[in-house]
């Protein structure tokens, strides 16, 4: 399991409006697409930099298809990452904060100690 791949997911597909809708319309299609495109590629690096190891667990993999915020959180997905990431996905449909408030309400079972969000 790598905290730093679905950080990294929900960091850059957040930061750009055109994959924020393609994962809305085509999670399964958009998590195969970056897996193979972008999880290797080294942020901030020059073009053709990479890395050549880095892939999703199939646990992963399945979380970020189902849009799954508490799945990803239990897995240590940073909070703040996978909340922008999904108000900009679902916020649309919902009434104002009505999503923000969904979003806490599906973790309300979790206790301390919550998991590690460190990379």
């Amino acid at each position: 399991m790598s905290k730093y791949l679905l950080d990294k997911f929900l960091f850059t597909v957040d930061r750009d409006p055109e994959l924020v809708e393609r994962y809305r319309e085509d999670p399964a299609g958009t998590v195969v697409w970056w897996e193979e495109t972008m999880a290797n590629r080294l942020l901030g690096a020059h073009t053709g930099e990479a890395s050549t190891w880095l892939a999703f667990t199939d646990d992963e993999r399945q979380a970020l298809v189902e849009q799954d915020h508490v799945t990803l959180f239990g897995m240590g997905a940073h909070p703040f990452l996978t909340l922008t990431l999904f108000i900009a996905l679902f916020e649309r449909d919902h009434g104002p904060l009505e999503y923000q408030l969904a979003y806490g309400a599906a973790m309300t079972h979790l206790t301390l100690p919550y998991p590690d969000i460190s990379t």
